[in-house]
């Protein structure tokens, strides 16, 4: 890639995004060189087009893409940045898919501090780097002052699922089928939340935002027919079930003991009044195979880094209701049910 003669650089430091940076001149070439070209390079990138033309292995394609509007922008554990990587190439991993390539698009307000735009994008640049997915292609624009709120981003992505694997989808959980989870519930969500209120609790609370396209790669190399997968994001477990149930026409008997919720989490939604079944996850999956592969799954999610706190939850049931029951630890049962208002704005 060859740099365009600019007689100054940006400063990064001290600078401040204007309306020039979203006019395609000058302004936003620079910006385009100094900062995006230079923390996502690569050689689809480097070509200077409008879009980037990709080779795709045998498969089927899938496509996915998601907006991120987080507020704070920067919290423990991430920021809007990475998130905006791992949410789409998470979106990918739930059919089986191998991710390929993303793009990303950028709203920018006036006056939006440089120094955290470089931090933003940065972490988007590490995140895809460690994630071992390109940043091929994008787009920057700028809003007037109080017409935004500093950054929003959109991030597509385009996958390919192998040849031998069976499509995970929404639709095929059937009676008798295992429900798991990889790990532990609510961390996100919380996490933002204690933040945005400003709530200090004695051991730190951080995001589980990740990419999760590996440990899937782990699961179906042993278990080629998973019948669904999802990451449970805004809505959290409650509501991704709700919505697999009302798919499948099935119903489900979750089992609260096996539902892993770190201790912090479940006091801290106890404080802020939330259920952490319905709290968001950016780190985590469900999954429902047979019954006969439940024990096979399990073992390969706790053998990866990212499923170490793997669980076998509940059952699929037979239910004309759809409805998602929970056994709780004191021997009752309550439903969970739709969540009918957001518990969380803008937690991704």
């Amino acid at each position: 890639m060859t740099a365009r003669p600019f007689h100054s650089r940006i400063d990064f430091g001290k600078g401040h995004v204007d309306m020039t940076h979203g006019a395609g001149g000058k302004a936003t070439a620079q910006l385009v060189d100094e900062l995006f070209a230079a923390a996502f390079d690569n050689r689809w990138l480097a070509a200077r087009n409008d879009q980037a033309v990709l080779d795709l292995p045998q498969g089927k394609l899938v496509f996915t893409t998601d907006s991120y509007v987080v507020s704070p922008l920067f919290f423990p554990g991430g920021d809007i940045g990475c998130l905006s990587v791992h949410g789409t190439l998470n979106d990918l991993a739930m059919a089986g898919a191998r991710p390929i390539s993303l793009s990303a698009g950028f709203i920018l307000e006036e006056g939006f501090p440089l120094a955290d735009l470089k931090r933003i994008v940065d972490s988007m640049a590490k995140a895809a780097r460690l994630a071992g997915v390109p940043i091929v292609t994008g787009d920057t624009k700028v809003v007037e002052r109080g017409k935004g709120d500093g950054v929003f981003i959109n991030t597509s992505g385009v996958g390919v699922i192998p040849l031998g694997i069976t499509v995970p989808s929404g639709e095929r959980a059937r009676p008798g089928d295992k429900v798991l989870v990889s790990g532990t519930m609510g961390d996100h969500g919380v996490t933002i939340m204690s933040k945005r209120e400003g709530i200090a609790f004695e051991t730190d609370l951080a995001s589980d935002t990740a990419a999760l396209h590996t440990l899937v790669e782990k699961m179906v190399a042993e278990v080629k027919d998973v019948h669904v997968m999802r990451d449970p994001t805004r809505g959290g477990l409650a509501t991704s079930l709700n919505e697999i149930a009302h798919q499948s026409g099935v119903g489900f008997l979750l089992q609260e003991a096996a539902i892993p919720v770190r201790k912090e989490v479940a006091s801290a939604c106890e404080l802020l009044g939330i259920d952490p079944y319905y709290v968001a996850n950016e780190g985590k999956l469900i999954a429902i195979c047979a019954a006969r592969d439940a024990d096979k799954l399990l073992a390969a999610m706790k053998a990866h880094p990212l499923g170490a706190n793997a669980s076998i939850i509940g059952t699929v049931v037979e239910d004309a209701n759809r409805f998602v029951q929970l056994q709780t630890t004191f021997g009752g049962s309550r439903i969970l049910d739709w969540l009918t208002a957001e518990q969380l704005p803008r937690i991704c």
